[in-house]
């Protein structure tokens, strides 16, 4: 049985501060704010894959870029 501690992991201190990790908490926060406007828009929940695949494909390269552009300016 593997015991619970308190307290930062060296697992959870290096994603913390790891680029790749922010990157993905910001995309996925990108995500969930598509899933809640289109959710609105249908009245009813379109659930995360859905959100997920249709923001992919319809967003998540100009955002991308426009991430890209803020950082290099």
């Amino acid at each position: 049985m593997t015991e619970i501690t308190h307290g930062a992991s060296p697992e959870a201190d290096l994603a913390s501060r790891s680029s790749l990790y922010a990157e993905f908490l910001a995309e996925r926060e990108e995500i969930l704010r598509h899933k809640w406007i289109e959710s609105e828009k249908l009245g009813s929940d379109i659930g995360f894959e859905r959100a997920l695949i249709d923001w992919t494909r319809h967003h998540r390269a100009r955002w991308r870029l426009d991430r890209r552009q803020v950082r290099l300016a």
